[in-house]
């Protein structure tokens, strides 16, 4: 199912030993991932000092983009859950640093809860 997921664009959830691993020359001494979505190439990245979007670009991959945010320049949040129709999670970020707010979207057809945990405990 997970390739099927992929295909259909739907994230599925990321090892997080792995994905770790992935980026230990981009992750702080002690910084741990708690929860990760892959998304074909693509990630989102909790981990317990910020959340790191990670964005192949390119046929090969080779070019990426890393956007970190760091919990704690995160004001206000909000999170929309998917519905029946609707396979999409939408999170809107207000940053400190930004007059707009930042939007992800993130394609789950799962439950959104311990993302929301993951992210209030660090900014509540």
């Amino acid at each position: 199912m997970g390739l099927f997921s992929g295909m259909l664009g739907l994230s599925s959830e990321a090892d997080a030993e792995k994905v770790e691993a992935q980026l230990e020359k981009i992750l702080v001494e002690n910084e741990t991932v708690e929860l990760a979505y892959q998304l074909v190439r693509d990630l989102t990245v909790l981990t317990d000092r910020r959340i790191i979007l990670v964005d192949k670009q390119g046929i090969t991959g080779k070019r990426t983009e890393y956007v970190s945010i760091p919990y704690k320049s995160i004001v206000k949040f909000s999170v929309e859950t998917a519905g029946h129709f609707d396979m999409d999670a939408d999170i809107t970020l207000w940053l400190s640093s930004h007059t707009e707010p930042t939007k992800m979207e993130l394609r789950k057809s799962g439950d959104v809860s311990q993302l929301i945990r993951i992210i209030a405990s660090h900014t509540c």
